[in-house]
């Protein structure tokens, strides 16, 4: 027996004739308060005898019901699979006056959420070793949540860490940039406002986008945002990238006090992530291993099946301490 995972060829019959069912008959689904009020909600499954309980900490833009086929992949590999939705995005409470912003004041709030998940919601239900599996922003939060929490997983897995983002600016330069733009939103009278460029939502077209190869995973991508408008988030606003360069900032000087064993998965083709800089704070991580996904775009997770099967064995050998027998 080997790792089974869903392919592009079946993708639309297996979402309509099992995912969905499988969503609405194994999945719970709740919310909870978070800081300020702010709620923030999520769903889990769990198989019969699972090997370890996963919670997932998802991208910027991203909303649990994107990893459908994920967290089925995971259930059917008899993972117990726990995912929330990051304040301000996905079904989760806003806080600024346009609900497409893409704002966090401090990345300090979503961790504090991270933290609360688990020991409200997960802990009870956990059964197994309890790890840990981020994508890109939630790469960040994932290990900002291992320097302020050693022991509250004994492993991660990060793919597509967001440790630096394009275009790589000179400190300098970003902050520079960054203060002018919360000096105009002051100007404004505004709590928030787009970094400049950053706009409301747009469905790009697969020709232009740059997160997967997979045709039939970036439709249903867009058909279910199209279809889930309270999902929908445009560009980030200036006070998240203030954050996030903050976050950043913080996570590469204390790298090496992150202790906790990881598995991170860079994409070799991301034109989101900077991956040098990625790699300079793996480097300094003392109980990490940095796989790089040959041709991968951002999302390695929604990718064509060739690069998504490569990245998901590593991921589920390593969640799950060893391969399953052949």
């Amino acid at each position: 027996m080997s790792w089974k995972f869903t392919t592009e060829q079946e993708l639309a019959t297996t979402f309509a004739t099992t995912i969905n069912p499988f969503w609405q008959s194994a999945v719970t689904r709740g919310h909870f308060t978070g800081k300020d009020n702010v709620e923030v909600h999520y769903a889990w499954c769990i198989p019969e005898k699972p090997i370890a309980s996963v919670v997932i900490s998802s991208g910027r833009i991203e909303s649990y019901l994107k990893y459908k086929e994920l967290i089925f992949d995971l259930y059917q590999n008899n993972f117990a699979v726990f995912i929330l939705d990051h304040r301000g995005q996905g079904l989760s409470g806003r806080m600024t006056h346009d609900p497409q912003h893409g704002y966090v004041a401090d990345f300090n709030d979503y961790i504090d959420d991270l933290v609360s998940f688990v020991q409200e919601i997960v802990k009870p239900l956990q059964q197994g070793p309890l790890r840990l599996l981020c994508h890109s922003m939630g790469g960040a939060i994932g290990a900002l949540t291992l320097h302020r929490e050693p022991d509250l997983f004994d492993k991660a897995v990060l793919a597509s860490p967001m440790f630096g983002i394009k275009p790589a600016l000179p400190n300098w330069l970003a902050n520079g940039l960054i203060q002018i733009g919360l000096s105009f939103n002051r100007i404004r009278k505004q709590p928030s406002g787009y970094f400049f460029g950053q706009t409301s939502y747009i469905p790009f077209p697969y020709a232009l986008n740059k997160l997967t190869h997979s045709r039939s995973r970036y439709a249903l991508f867009r058909q279910l945002y199209d279809e889930e408008r309270r999902i929908q988030l445009g560009g980030v606003t200036t006070e998240w990238l203030s954050a996030a360069h903050r976050a950043m900032n913080f996570i590469e000087k204390n790298a090496p006090r992150i202790t906790t064993p990881c598995l991170v998965l860079s994409a070799q083709d991301d034109s989101i992530i900077d991956n040098k800089r990625q790699q300079k704070v793996v480097n300094a991580m003392p109980h990490s291993k940095l796989e790089r996904i040959a041709d991968a775009y951002h999302e390695v997770f929604t990718e064509r099946d060739d690069i998504r099967n490569k990245a998901l064995t590593m991921v589920c050998d390593f969640l799950a301490d060893h391969p399953p027998a052949k």
